[in-house]
């Protein structure tokens, strides 16, 4: 199935510069009036020149405006889920609150499907099974998501370690040898706890496996394997809300992913983990 556009449009956004952001924005919350609009009246609205339209649907993959209009025209018709976008607003009632935090949690859950590389699944997959150490690490809420992360891949054998405390994490990070591999959470990929402690596995020879929102940051550019979460930018919530959701999201795919890639044995080790804690259960 072909990918919505408004979907690309938001897992792309952390790539565009801030003018095509304007762009991005003004198409998102104003999508019925931009398939009425020139590429020059677009441009006008978005206080912008047509260039930088031009820019904006390049990195969209678009070589032409009128394909990229008709194709939201299409969606528009579809009624499609996708073209929803809106923005929580002081007016707005509990009802109208907890309608628009599940659409725009389902549409950023949507989104993984462009924003999750299948490579680098596998590259991860490959590296979790392949014998050596995996350290989760992570701070503040993203402590909370490699927590999350440590638990799972314990119950299926894997020897792992989990911290969010800066100590800890360095000493970890310092004593992990060339097969292990270090899980890295953090949504901005700037945490200077995390990006120390990822240079202290890589000077061991530790492959670092990094899930983030922005492809562009410090975390992203030092790890090998980059497994990004789609980050949604809206006034009253914060991105780093609905990463975190979709970070459990990829979690779990990774957690599937390495069972099937177990076999068998995968599913020995998890009845091993379920019988241990049978027990405690009334």
């Amino acid at each position: 199935m072909e990918d919505s556009v408004f979907s690309l449009i938001r897992t792309k956004y952390n790539t565009l510069s801030p003018t095509q952001k304007n762009v991005a924005d003004y198409i998102l919350s104003n999508s019925e009036k931009v398939i009425l609009l020139s590429i020059g009246e677009l441009a006008q609205f978005c206080d912008t020149s047509e260039t930088t339209v031009i820019r904006f649907l390049r990195k969209l993959k678009y070589d032409s405006y009128q394909v990229f209009r008709v194709k939201i025209a299409q969606e528009l018709s579809g009624e499609t889920t996708d073209s929803i976008y809106e923005e929580i607003g002081t007016d707005d009632d509990i009802a109208d609150i907890k309608r628009k935090v599940i659409q725009l949690t389902i549409s950023s859950i949507n989104d993984l499907n462009n924003l999750l590389d299948e490579k680098q699944l596998a590259f991860f997959t490959e590296a979790i099974v392949s014998g050596g150490k995996a350290i989760f690490i992570g701070v503040g809420s993203s402590g909370i998501i490699a927590a999350d992360a440590y638990h799972k891949f314990l119950r299926l054998g894997i020897d792992a370690s989990f911290s969010s405390d800066s100590h800890i994490m360095s000493i970890a990070c310092a004593h992990a040898r060339k097969q292990d591999l270090v899980v890295a959470f953090s949504h901005s990929g700037e945490s200077r706890d995390i990006l120390e402690s990822v240079e202290l596995a890589k000077e061991g020879g530790a492959k670092i496996a990094a899930i983030t929102s922005y492809p562009n940051s410090s975390l992203s550019k030092s790890s090998d394997i980059v497994l990004l979460s789609s980050s949604r930018e809206t006034k009253y919530r914060s991105d780093a809300m609905i990463s975190r959701i979709i970070q459990l999201v990829i979690i779990d795919t990774l957690y599937v992913s390495t069972v099937l890639k177990l076999g068998s044995e995968g599913i020995k080790r998890l009845h091993k983990s379920r019988l241990a804690v049978a027990k405690k259960k009334t």
